[in-house]
């Protein structure tokens, strides 16, 4: 069992606890209290966002845990299981493991560690992290966290990235936008508002870095915008509501917590993001591209374009296409070859030159991998992939133990196959009466 997709784990990585446990100087962190332990958190923070099955991750933890006790009570030193909490790594941006972050003077702007993964080099670098930050604080350059307590009114930049919208501006930034915009409707007055303003302006940063400004925030002063306020039916603050084109809008109702916050606006963006790319393999740098870059990757073997023309693979590629689409939250990779293109590939997943169209699961950090058995149609892989998601179906070690040589091959073209041009042979010189006659 080596599949962990999603929020359900198979049984094998429900026994794992972690890396870190509450006798290290390391502090777990969780959406539960990274806000509070970090965010908010006058300190300079170092935290690593790592997943328990990762090999780089196991040999990070004991120098991790060196650092921290030698940081103890200097700089924070913090690990958060982005496996098991994967909101909280989306947040950030965590693509791969282990990522280490730097929470600095600016909290809402944490900064990539790049450096060794030694504990002298882990150490070095938070001190580095602190003198600037000491240097900042020194010269009045503080940029620590803000506790929302300015008001609105005050032009603190952390505000920067809500869109302020008013009776005149709402319709042409808002109703006829292919963007999602989550919109809070607010009184300056307003005491809870004035607790939401600081997590609404953090998380109007991150969800602009993390969706490419796919997915907006802004706010609505309704005692002033009373147009807007009437349309909505606004009676209380702080009201949220979501608008996306052709959809009526509807109430936002989850937590208040930046987290909260941006975990719904990511939901938003992955439902209303293009699916990933299928692409072609054909050179190695393609194929463990993709499949590093994800936890799961989606390998189909098509069969040769002289078997099927162009219309026949491009029905293939099509039911590839709809499954990204249907299953594009899970951050999967998508590739395809032709059969015998990739030959060596072919037999480490037990493909091995026959039974196309052929599909295979590979988890490439466990090099184990899983075969569809049902037809390449929707429904069967549907099947296929929906119990790879909760973590059934049989596996198997990739064949040797990591991916065998790629091939650099062209692209396919886009149309029918051509047969190879035969060499014309030149009949000139052959006497064929007399090879007919020798032959009787």
């Amino acid at each position: 069992c080596f599949f962990v997709l999603g929020t359900v784990s198979c049984t094998l990585f429900l026994a794992v606890n972690g890396l870190y446990s509450a006798s290290d100087d390391v502090i777990e962190l969780t959406p539960t209290n990274f806000n509070k332990e970090v965010i908010q958190s006058e300190n300079l923070w170092l935290v690593e966002f790592y997943a328990p099955w990762c090999g780089h991750c196991q040999r990070l933890t004991p120098e991790w845990k060196k650092a921290a006790t030698a940081l103890k009570g200097v700089v924070k030193v913090g690990a958060v299981d982005a496996d098991k909490h994967q909101s909280l790594g989306g947040q950030y941006g965590v693509r791969g493991f282990p990522t280490i972050k730097i929470f600095g003077a600016n909290k809402n702007k944490a900064e990539d560690y790049q450096g060794g993964r030694t504990s002298d080099a882990i150490v070095d670098a938070a001190l580095s992290a602190l003198r600037s930050l000491v240097k900042d604080r020194l010269s009045g350059r503080s940029g620590g966290y803000s506790s929302g307590k300015q008001s609105r009114e005050s032009g603190g930049g952390d505000k920067k990235d809500v869109i302020e919208l008013t009776d005149d501006s709402f319709d042409k930034n808002v109703i006829n936008s292919d963007d999602v915009w989550m919109v809070e409707f607010y009184a300056p007055w307003c005491g809870h508002c004035k607790n939401l303003e600081p997590e609404w302006a953090a998380a109007a940063t991150e969800v602009k870095e993390q969706t490419k400004g796919k997915v907006k925030l802004a706010a609505v002063d309704a005692t002033v915008n009373q147009m807007l306020a009437s349309r909505y039916g606004i009676r209380g603050f702080p009201t949220i509501k979501i608008f996306q084109k052709g959809e009526d809008p509807v109430d936002y109702d989850g937590g208040r917590t930046r987290s909260d916050i941006i975990a719904r606006a990511l939901d938003l963006f992955s439902d209303n993001a293009p699916p990933p790319e299928l692409l072609e393999i054909i050179s190695e740098d393609v194929l463990k591209s993709t499949c590093d870059a994800h936890q799961l990757c989606i390998i189909s073997v098509l069969p040769h374009i002289l078997d099927t023309g162009a219309s026949g693979r491009n029905s293939y590629l099509d039911v590839m296409l709809k499954m990204a689409e249907k299953y594009k939250k899970k951050m999967w990779g998508w590739l395809w070859t032709e059969a015998g293109a990739q030959s060596d590939l072919e037999s480490s997943l037990g493909i091995g030159g026959f039974g196309y169209p052929a599909m295979a699961a590979v988890n490439a950090r466990k090099m184990k991998f899983a075969l569809l058995k049902g037809s390449f149609s929707e429904q069967g892989i549907n099947e296929f992939l929906r119990e790879l998601s909760v973590g059934r179906g049989s596996t198997a070690p990739v064949g040797g133990g990591a991916f065998p040589k790629i091939h650099s091959v062209e692209p396919w073209d886009g149309k029918d196959g051509e047969l190879p041009v035969e060499d014309d042979i030149d009949l000139s010189d052959v006497d064929l009466d007399d090879w007919d006659k020798d032959e009787l």
